[in-house]
């Protein structure tokens, strides 16, 4: 299979068609071999509009979502970036192109430690792979300047949002009338005011782990 090829049909007839057109996403979609970063035997799936399993009951997003969110984030080439759910450790290494400091938190041991190699095989010194529920942020290296949180959640726990420094932005997955879904970004504006944007609707995307589910969010 020619991936290089495969790689170029999936940003030009995928990503650049859902509005995502950020030279610098598309750039770096570009060098990023994808179908490294997914499990050997789904490697034909690695370029097409397609959730690819990892195990568990857990799942890497597609390729134009990915980016999509990516391009929400408004990302800055110094920021100090806060990634909810590694997976495959894909889009960590986009954040690693895209910031200036990536940490990134997995619940699953076993995630963790693949994603790790295949980041170090890309010789990235600016990305920190924990073990943890992040459901609620990780407090311990906050504030970030961005967050983004890689899977669907019932509403958005206050702990994480407080997490962001002044101008900090959060992009999330919500539900919302099942079976949509909705992107948001949290924008901090000051101390105790956020502004909510909500981006797109979606279906189908996998819970995060560690979430209790509650019957309405607030932000």
């Amino acid at each position: 299979m020619d991936f290089d090829k495969a790689r170029h049909n999936m940003i030009e007839s995928q990503v650049r068609t859902w509005e995502v057109l950020d030279d610098r996403i598309l750039t770096t979609l570009d060098r990023i071999p994808r179908h490294e970063f997914v499990p050997e035997e789904s490697r034909e799936w690695a370029y097409i509009d397609y959730q690819i399993p990892l195990g568990i009951g857990e799942y890497m997003l597609s390729p134009l979502v990915e980016a999509r969110l990516l391009q929400e984030l408004r990302l800055n080439a110094g920021d100090k970036v806060l990634e909810v759910g590694t997976g495959s450790g894909y889009v960590t290494a986009l954040l690693a192109e895209l910031a200036g400091e990536v940490w990134s938190v997995e619940v699953t041991p076993g995630f963790k430690v693949e994603a790790e190699q295949r980041l170090a095989s890309r010789e990235y010194d600016n990305v920190h792979v924990e073990v943890g529920d992040g459901s609620k942020g990780w407090e311990r290296q906050a504030p970030y300047d961005a967050v983004l949180v890689t899977g669907a959640m019932p509403y958005l726990p206050d702990d994480i949002k407080e997490q962001l420094n002044i101008g900090g932005r959060l992009v999330c997955i919500l539900d919302s009338d099942p079976p949509v879904q909705e992107a948001y970004r949290i924008t901090r504006l000051g101390a105790d005011a956020f502004r909510e944007d909500s981006l797109f609707e979606l279906e189908g995307i996998p819970h995060l782990r560690g979430v209790e589910k509650k019957k309405e969010f607030v932000f």
